[in-house]
């Protein structure tokens, strides 16, 4: 800790805090400023009114920005490239398919979540939304469903791992910064989503029936027209979708994403048990997270990238990993925030504050989470700087680590609107032009979501 804060009160640490935050949504906001120079201003603002050295201040910020990527750095770029693959060879798309199958009739809402549930995993949600929206279409004019619901339902499952699951940039940070093993992050984030999603798909279907649109043979116009039983039929031959797509093999396009998730499960489970070493010698090299991410790419490069040149698979990573170098840097930024709070003492400061409000501690995460979506629209920045301010107050504060990031994660599925990219990336794709239309389908299933959310990690909580 910076020597010159020693004496500095309490309440002038977290003035600036305050004051840092405010800068940071302001400047995000309202000015031309990017987030990531918002947030290393927000971090010198902090620790200068915190009681830190000018020296003290920069130390932090160069420590924390370098301390947080050495830890996700890698981890996202082998994710991303891995990702890149799986869209352009098709595999997303089979996955869908697959999918589809196996759920069964009459139950695409479910298929197409699920979809995205899984292809969420390495591919950023709105690229993916991006890619499998064409599929949504099609399965709207064969069913006779609405192509909202269907469409919602892969946006939301899109959303839950992109919030909750690493390797995608988020909850990665919060596993890292909280200090969790990535195999546990993983289990706890899908165990959380699990009630999130089934009550999820329940309101799709329901919102399907009240907007009810379907797309034209090109997708690029929609009739809205009320809801009736008999439009709705099964696709008979789920085969129909795949007339003219040379797409690679189940099996093949699941492997990348199922190889690596199976190794680092394994390694978690052999941490657990205590079996490290002699019992199981290759577990905790095999299921480290840059090692299982490394099998799954090769996996997809040399597997589902058998049929393009070596120029164009290096090509896509390369075009992928172009993409992430923006979240790189406001996720190091949002490290280095969390630096200055911790070094400045401020996370005590927030602790001892905490300890005098009446709002139980595991529901803070949340609140600081949501908060900062709601000012900034971005759920990786809401996760990373929510979980930079949780972490100095689960020791404090008897928190469970794991929970506190479920927390996190909960606040940062809340409220999509007017700010948040995916909301127009929905609406743009699925032609939702009333506002009334657009609150019903993207904002009311970030409610449902961050809200169903909590209330699994407060149940957990209570009797954990």
């Amino acid at each position: 800790m910076d020597a010159t804060i020693a004496s500095v009160s309490s309440t002038q640490m977290l003035l600036g805090l305050a004051i840092g935050i405010i800068v940071l949504i302001v400047l995000s906001m309202k000015t031309k400023v990017h987030t990531f120079i918002a947030l290393i201003i927000a971090s010198m603002i902090t620790g200068i009114i915190g009681g830190m050295s000018v020296d003290g201040v920069m130390t932090a910020i160069t420590d924390g920005f370098g301390n947080t990527l050495r830890s996700t750095g890698i981890i996202i770029g082998l994710g991303v490239m891995m990702g890149v693959i799986l869209e352009k060879s098709g595999a997303a798309e089979r996955m869908a398919f697959s999918m589809i199958k196996m759920v069964g009739k009459g139950k695409e809402e479910w298929a197409l979540g699920l979809t995205g549930y899984i292809v969420s995993i390495p591919v950023f949600s709105d690229s993916g939304l991006v890619i499998l929206t064409p599929l949504a279409k099609s399965l709207s004019r064969l069913t006779g469903k609405s192509v909202i619901g269907l469409g919602l339902a892969l946006a939301t499952g899109l959303q839950l791992t992109h919030v909750f699951v690493p390797p995608t940039p988020g909850p990665l940070t919060v596993a890292g910064i909280l200090n969790i093993d990535i195999g546990q992050m993983i289990i706890a984030g899908i165990l959380t989503t699990i009630p999130t999603f089934i009550v999820s798909m329940i309101y799709c279907k329901w919102l399907g029936k009240k907007l009810y649109l379907i797309p034209n043979e090109t997708g690029t116009e929609f009739y809205k027209t009320d809801y009736k039983e008999e439009y709705v039929k099964s696709i008979e031959n789920i085969e129909v979708l795949f007339k003219n797509k040379n797409l690679p093999s189940t099996a093949l396009s699941f492997a990348p994403v199922v190889v690596p998730l199976i190794l680092i499960f394994i390694n978690s489970i052999v941490g657990f048990l205590g079996l490290e070493g002699g019992a199981i010698p290759f577990a905790n090299f095999f299921g480290h997270p840059i090692v299982a991410l490394i099998i799954g790419t090769l996996i997809s490069a040399y597997g589902l990238g058998k049929n393009m040149s070596r120029q164009e698979v290096l090509d896509f990573m390369e075009e992928g990993i172009k993409a992430t170098g923006m979240i790189m840097l406001i996720t190091g930024a949002g490290g280095a925030l969390g630096n200055v709070v911790r070094e400045a003492g401020i996370g005590d400061a927030l602790g001892q504050a905490i300890l005098n409000t009446p709002i139980p501690p595991i529901i803070i995460p949340f609140i600081i989470a949501a908060l900062m979506r709601i000012a900034l629209g971005s759920a990786t920045v809401a996760l990373t700087t929510a979980a930079t301010l949780t972490a100095p107050l689960v020791l404090q504060l008897g928190m469970s680590p794991i929970l506190a990031a479920m927390s996190t994660c909960a606040g940062g599925v809340a409220f999509s609107y007017f700010n948040d990219s995916g909301y127009w990336v929905f609406n743009g794709l699925y032609g939702l032009k009333d506002i009334k239309d657009q609150f019903w389908a993207k904002t009311m299933i970030s409610f449902i979501g961050s809200g169903v959310s909590l209330l699994a990690v407060v149940l957990a909580s209570i009797f954990l």
